[in-house]
C-alpha cells in the first residue's frame, strides 16, 4: 500500500527507500516480482461513493511507480478493494502509469474483458501467467466498457471466466499462478470455503495460488499442482498495529517451481512504519513459531533455513 503516509513519505525521501537495502537486493535476484498494489497510483479522482461507509481510501502519487521499480516489479495484481478508491479515471492513470514502467498488470482494466484477462510475463526462461480475482466489493467490479476489477463471489465456487482464463493461460504459458484477493481483514487462518476455493483454482489450471486481503499471513498448503498460500500478509504500508496479531509481520514468498527441495520459501519482513525490513531477533522468532503452528493443520511443516528464511514442504506429497 504505497498511499496516505506512505505516500507522503514518497514526497519527503528517494521513493526506493521504503524499502531497506536487503529487502531490494532479495526481490532484485528473483526473475519475476508480482505484488498486489493496495492502492491506486493518480494524481486525479475524489473519494469514491460507490461503497457505502468505506473507511479507507488509498492513493499513491506518481512518484510511487519508482518504489515497485526499486524492487523489480515485473506484474502487480489490481483487484482488490482499493483500485477504485478514487474512481475510473485515477484507475485508468494508474493503467497508464504501469504500462509505461513496463509493470504487467492482471484484475484490473479499463472494461471487463480487460480486467478479466490474465497477464503473461517472463521469468526467466519461463512464461508465467497471472490471473487476479478479488471477491469484494462488487461495485468496483468492471462491467462492459466501464472500468474496475475482476469480481467473483469465490464463496460461491471458481466463476466459469475465471476456470477458462486459468485454462487459456495452461495452453500458452510454462507456469499459472492465480492471485485472489479474498476474505475479510485480520483473519489468522484460511477459511473452509476459501481451501475448497484454492483446490478449485489447481484443478482450473493454477500451479501456484497465492492469496491476499487478510493483513496478516497465514499457513501455506499444497495441492495436487503446487503451493496454496492462503494470505501472504503485507509488505509495505502505514496500518495501525495490532500488538496480538502482529499485522506489522509478512513474508516474501519465494517460489522455485522447478526445485524439488526448496520449490517454497517464506522469508520473514518486518514492517516499521512507511518502512520494511528483513524480520530479525525477536520478530523472525514470531514468525518461526506462527508459521510452525499455521502450517501443521494444512499438513505442511516448516523447516528454519536461516534467521528469518523457511522451507514449507508438504508433509505426505501430493499424488503426481
Amino acid at each position: 500500500m504505497l498511499g496516505r503516509a506512505v505516500g507522503e513519505q514518497l514526497a519527503e525521501a528517494p521513493p526506493e527507500e521504503v524499502w531497506a537495502p536487503e529487502v531490494r537486493e532479495l526481490c532484485r535476484s528473483c526473475d519475476l516480482v508480482i505484488c498486489n498494489l493496495e492502492c491506486c497510483i493518480s494524481s486525479r479522482g475524489d473519494p469514491t461513493t460507490r461503497v457505502h461507509g468505506k473507511p479507507f481510501f488509498f492513493r499513491a502519487p506518481p512518484q510511487a511507480v519508482r518504489s515497485l521499480r526499486a524492487i523489480d516489479a515485473g506484474a502487480v495484481g489490481l483487484a482488490n478493494n482499493h483500485a477504485l478508491d478514487y474512481e475510473a479515471g485515477a484507475l485508468i492513470e494508474t493503467l497508464e502509469l504501469l504500462g509505461e514502467a513496463g509493470i504487467a498488470v492482471a484484475g484490473s482494466g479499463s472494461g471487463e474483458p480487460e480486467a478479466r484477462r490474465g497477464a503473461i510475463v517472463e521469468a526467466g526462461s519461463l512464461r508465467v501467467g497471472l490471473v487476479a480475482v478479488s471477491d469484494h466489493p462488487r461495485e468496483f467490479a468492471a462491467a462492459g466498457g466501464s472500468p474496475g476489477i475482476a469480481y467473483g463471489d469465490l464463496r460461491r465456487g471458481i466463476p466459469d471466466w475465471l476456470a477458462d482464463e486459468l485454462g487459456r493461460l495452461q495452453s500458452e504459458c510454462d507456469r499459472v499462478v492465480a492471485f485472489p484477493h479474498w476474505g475479510p481483514n485480520m483473519t489468522t487462518e484460511p477459511a473452509i470455503w476459501q481451501r475448497r476455493a484454492a483446490e478449485g483454482l489447481g484443478e482450473a489450471g493454477a500451479d501456484l495460488v497465492a492469496g491476499h486481503s487478510a493483513h496478516l499471513f497465514h499457513g501455506a498448503g499444497w495441492g495436487r499442482r503446487g503451493p496454496l498460500v492462503y494470505d501472504l500478509g503485507d509488505a509495505l504500508d502505514d496500518y495501525a498495529v495490532d500488538a496480538r496479531l502482529r499485522n506489522d509481520l509478512g513474508v516474501v514468498a519465494l517460489w522455485r517451481p522447478d526445485d524439488e527441495e526448496t520449490e517454497l520459501e517464506l522469508v520473514g519482513l518486518t514492517l516499521d512504519f512507511c518502512h520494511t525490513r528483513l524480520a530479525v531477533g525477536e520478530d523472525a522468532e514470531w514468525i518461526a513459531r506462527r508459521l510452525a503452528h499455521a502450517c501443521e493443520p494444512l499438513g505442511t511443516r516448516v523447516e528454519r533455513l536461516a534467521e528469518q528464511r523457511f522451507r514449507v514442504a508438504p508433509v505426505d506429497p501430493p499424488p503426481p
